[in-house]
């Protein structure tokens, strides 16, 4: 069952699939084609096959395995990047030996990565519906290359929000807490999806070593979020590590919500950790930024500072007013800068940031705003 509704002003999608695998060819164009919104222009067994069909036809969205006969996913993908841009999402296995790849990937051109949809259990191919074309709608607004990005207006049918993981709290209850919560260091919680691993690279590759800890959620699959944590603590002063249950929220310290798990901000006193655990999508998403966000609100207030970066849909934006409304200062990207503005777009219309930047403005904001509290940051070992 279609979980869109058609929108009879907008031109479809036109999607290319790209991928060794019959049965997986099969299984992705029975699920995109079933949005109506979107039209498989077609497939291809490898990437000769695929450039003579982009040759003929240029497609919106590309869907690319990494492995296949002739040659690979990701030159393919370079070749596509430095010859006709396109927007790509990579479709890849969970195996882990290839989330490496999967980063190498993204920092190539792609707009995000997917997990190869399997039949062998309802729910996870259910899930998988959703997510994939979802994704292919962001990918379609994605700016990768000059033009007109498709018309997309999707109306989204039973979307759950942060109160299915952690309840919201009344008016008079959070003016009482926003009194009670005692000054601690900032912690920063930052939220992005479609273009965000590059948009997070930059802001974290800005900040020294000596910076306040910082909670991200990006949206991503399972097993590639270590593989980017990773990466990014290759390249950054600040220490990153994917989130584990229990772990110690500390300054110079960033920790990355694993793919398919919410995560959490708690305060016991004046220590605070965070909790990672399952639960339903939220936002359709899972991590979900409005449950950083809303926990960060409840348990840090006026010394939380929130950031939403570029991505589709509206994941975050209630959360960021949450924050904004118990005094944590809130920043929002920029049209200018996002691959996608949906995600701050929203936020910016809730009211929810108090300054829109571009987003090589946020690491100097982020370091102005904890300065201003008087941090001074006790770099984690």
């Amino acid at each position: 069952m279609s979980i869109h509704r058609p929108n009879p002003t907008a031109e479809k999608i036109k999607v290319l699939i790209v991928d060794d695998s019959a049965s997986v060819r099969t299984t992705l164009s029975a699920i995109l084609s079933d949005d109506p919104e979107i039209e498989v222009m077609g497939t291809a067994a490898d990437p000769y096959l695929a450039a003579e069909k982009i040759r003929k036809e240029v497609p919106d969205v590309l869907f690319l395995d990494i492995e296949m006969p002739r040659m690979d996913g990701l030159t393919f993908l370079k070749k596509i990047m430095g010859q006709r841009p396109i927007p790509v999402v990579i479709c890849s296995s969970l195996a882990s030996e290839q989330s490496d790849v999967m980063m190498e990937a993204l920092a190539a051109g792609a707009v995000d990565v997917i997990t190869k949809p399997r039949v062998d259990t309802k729910q996870f191919l259910t899930d998988s519906r959703m997510l994939i074309c979802d994704v292919a709608k962001a990918a379609a607004h994605a700016k990768v290359r000059s033009g007109a990005r498709k018309e997309v207006k999707t109306v989204v049918e039973a979307k759950q929000f942060a109160d299915a993981v952690i309840p919201a709290i009344s008016e008079t209850r959070a003016a009482s807490l926003r009194r009670s919560i005692p000054k601690t260091e900032p912690i920063v919680s930052i939220g992005a999806s479609t273009g965000g691993t590059e948009a997070l690279a930059a802001v974290l590759t800005s900040l020294p070593a000596e910076s306040p800890p910082i909670l991200i959620v990006q949206h991503m699959p399972e097993g590639f979020t270590a593989a980017f944590a990773r990466r990014l603590n290759g390249i950054c002063a600040v220490a990153v590590k994917e989130a584990a249950d229990g772990d110690v929220v500390l300054p110079g310290r960033v920790l990355i919500a694993p793919g398919n798990r919410h995560m959490l901000l708690r305060r016991t006193a004046t220590r605070y950790t965070v909790t990672v655990q399952d639960g339903p999508y939220v936002c359709r998403h899972r991590p979900s930024v409005d449950v950083l966000f809303r926990s960060s609100a409840q348990n840090a207030g006026a010394n939380a500072m929130g950031v939403i970066l570029t991505g589709m849909g509206d994941d975050g934006a209630r959360g960021l007013s949450e924050m904004k409304a118990m005094g944590s200062h809130t920043v929002a990207q920029d049209e200018e800068t996002s691959v996608v503005f949906g995600m701050p777009k929203e936020a910016i219309g809730l009211g929810a940031a108090a300054k829109v930047l571009p987003l090589q403005k946020i690491a100097g904001e982020i370091l102005r705003h904890c300065a201003s509290t008087g941090f001074t940051a006790k770099v984690a070992s």
